[in-house]
């Protein structure tokens, strides 16, 4: 073995030992500090309404799909964030790297140009596309720390093969990119990094993995069809933000903790906001463990077994989201209560404040009394059948033209 080799190799155990500490690090003391930011400024979002002609009461896009310029001012996006996932700033402090290739035909050399020679490299990038494209991968896309991955101003569609995977990295955010037909891949060589590249067994096959990750922010992606999750959050993963994403089609939606034996996922913390659970979905919108979990302002207009479950003592803030329950009167339960007698879950802490409910959806609450900090992050007045059609009907990918707003 070469020094360098020996060099490489110490690097890569230190980084797996320091990696899930420097996870936890990331955990905030008091969540419900967090929830009440959240919901200022939603309701800040609504009192402009009156003054941004193009304001929707979303404080996200409201932040920044007012600009006609929002194609030379693409950075500006990384401030726009609310929520755990608040402080991703991706590559925001990074040159703009332009993806020309959509080809991914070596998943250990990849060719400058392409979205894998992007993602793996050491420095922050704020990664965009030059044109339309369908990418194929290979492998599983393993993003390198202080990455976006934009994709306003094309079409963008990663499909038909592996899909991204954030593992044991911090600050990503994953913004206008379809992803969607993801198969299961792997048992075989993948470059994390321009000089570390490694083994990988068989993947799940979700459009978005996130293992061990920190501040990581998906926001306005089309997510639908793949072999496993949408959108697995798992391993000690925390300060995650899931906003303004369109997802259909698919039975286990949304994955958020490992299994109920891994207590590191005490630390996760999730905001789900402004997203659209739309057709063809059947369960896990999300599907909780041990962390907390601040779901607001989210419709959801179709499910075949229920739409909010957990188990593992799950902290679920449901807030502001509207429910419109299937016509199948065995399935109108907004919530499912997993792996434990009621007389365990009913110690639980889930909360609805100001869901509309309707086709006779109903929300199962648990816990005993909540703390004054509780109750007043619990404060949220939106009127959801008037707010949450405007905050999420433009969730999924954006159809974004250079010179005009987006």
């Amino acid at each position: 073995m070469t020094l360098l080799h020996l060099s490489l190799s110490l690097f890569s155990c230190l980084f797996l030992v320091l990696a899930p500490t420097y996870v936890a690090s990331s955990h905030v003391s008091d969540p419900e500090l967090v929830v009440q930011e959240v919901n200022q400024q939603i309701n800040a979002s609504r009192r402009n309404l009156g003054v941004l002609s193009c304001g929707t009461g979303n404080p996200i896009d409201d932040c920044w799909r007012c600009d006609p310029k929002w194609e030379k001012n693409r950075q500006r996006l990384a401030d726009c964030a609310i929520g755990f996932g608040k402080h991703a700033i991706g590559g925001r402090d990074g040159k703009i790297y332009v993806v020309t290739d959509p080809s991914d035909k070596d998943a250990v050399n990849p060719k400058p140009g392409t979205l894998r020679h992007a993602v793996i490299q050491e420095e922050p990038l704020w990664i965009i596309f030059a044109r339309d494209m369908v990418i194929k991968l290979k492998e599983e896309l393993i993003m390198n720390s202080f990455k976006t991955i934009d994709g306003r101003g094309a079409n963008v569609h990663i499909a038909g093969g592996a899909c991204i995977t954030v593992q044991y990295v911090t600050n990503i955010i994953i913004h206008g990119i379809n992803i969607h037909d993801c198969k299961k891949r792997g048992n075989a060589y993948v470059r994390d990094s321009p000089s570390h590249y490694g083994w990988r067994t068989a993947s799940d096959g979700d459009a978005v993995s996130i293992f061990g990750g920190s501040h990581v922010w998906v926001d306005h992606c089309s997510l639908s069809n793949c072999a496993d999750g949408l959108v697995d959050v798992i391993h000690g993963s925390t300060a995650i933000t899931i906003s303004n994403n369109y997802l259909t089609h698919h039975n286990k939606v949304m994955l958020l903790g490992h299994s109920d034996s891994y207590t590191r996922d005490k630390n996760m913390q999730v905001t789900i906001a402004f997203n659209h659970f739309g057709e063809g979905l059947v369960q896990r919108m999300p599907r909780c463990r041990h962390g907390y979990f601040h779901v607001v302002n989210n419709d959801y207009t179709h499910w075949r077994m229920y739409a909010i479950g957990g188990s593992a003592a799950p902290t679920i803030n449901s807030q502001g989201n509207r429910f419109l329950a299937p016509n199948d009167k065995a399935f109108k339960e907004v919530t499912k209560y997993e792996d434990a007698p009621q007389s365990k879950w009913k110690n639980w802490n889930w909360r609805s404040e100001g869901d509309l409910f309707l086709n006779g959806a109903f929300f199962t609450p648990s816990g005993g009394r909540a703390s004054s900090r509780y109750a007043k992050a619990s404060s949220l007045s939106a009127r959801p059948s008037s707010l949450v059609a405007s905050v999420t009907g433009n969730a999924g990918a954006l159809s974004c033209k250079k010179g005009s707003r987006c």
